[in-house]
């Protein structure tokens, strides 16, 4: 099964190789002698395809720059892209549009609806547009996941782990262009963490995804095929085809 987006293709039909952008991207709070610049004026690309984990430490702008990027916040100045569309030209319903259609969230709190099923709680992106559950797929995903066997549960009757292979599955159950994970091995245990992991790596080169996964786990980071550091707002590395010991030699370098 391979997931494409024919809104992103370029003149000679070719998906174009970047997933997400940012361009000079800035996201300050507060004003004057006040000023945070939680972001300095990034300039970072995603490609398609490819697991991307950001990490940095505490307060260096992973988490700004994912809200940012996905269309969850609003920069002070700079421009993000989806693809070849251009977040700050949305207008309200344009934004919610683009989040619902080609992006999929995995968030540290699996945000489940606590009155649903699991399996509607997958279906939910689905849902809410009106269309139909792709079946196939849905069943592909509950399988792989190893929910199959609790879809009728809701989110209380459920172990952690098995809540976030849930937002896993409603992450891509509508087969976005582009996942944002942040920090989605946050409350899991180890082996948790390692299938959740697993199923993410599996996704990306057998499915074609392409996933942005802020975290401050050198392991997890292993699993990417790039990883970008970031420290004060701004980036200041990166690493490709990385292991856990050269990751945490660079957060090392870093003061994480």
């Amino acid at each position: 099964m391979t997931l494409t987006d024919p809104n992103t293709s370029q003149a000679n039909g070719a998906p174009s190789p970047l997933m997400a952008r940012a361009v000079d991207l800035v996201k300050s709070y507060g004003s004057g002698d006040a000023e945070v610049r939680a972001l300095n004026g990034i300039n970072v690309e995603f490609a398609r395809g490819q697991l991307t984990a950001v990490m940095g430490p505490s307060g260096s702008g992973k988490s700004t720059l994912m809200h940012c990027m996905a269309g969850l916040d609003v920069p002070t100045s700079g421009r993000t892209f989806i693809g070849d569309q251009e977040i700050g030209t949305l207008d309200d319903s344009g934004l919610t549009q683009m989040r619902r259609d080609r992006v999929g969230f995995i968030f540290q709190v699996f945000n489940l609806v606590p009155t649903l099923s699991a399996a509607e709680n997958i279906t939910l992106p689905v849902d809410l547009t009106g269309k139909r559950v792709d079946q196939v797929w849905f069943d592909f995903l509950v399988d792989q996941l190893g929910t199959k066997d609790r879809l009728t549960h809701r989110p209380a009757e459920l172990s952690g782990g098995q809540q976030q292979r849930v937002a896993c599955a409603r992450a891509l159950i509508s087969r976005p262009d582009l996942i944002f994970a942040d920090e989605p091995t946050g409350n899991l245990d180890s082996n948790a963490s390692t299938e959740l992991l697993t199923f993410l790596r599996r996704s990306v080169t057998e499915f074609g995804q392409s996933i942005v996964m802020v975290t401050h786990d050198p392991r997890a980071a292993a699993f990417a095929d790039r990883v970008v550091f970031m420290a004060d707002g701004t980036l200041v590395g990166e690493l490709h085809e990385p292991t856990a010991d050269t990751v945490l030699e660079q957060m090392k370098q870093l003061g994480a």
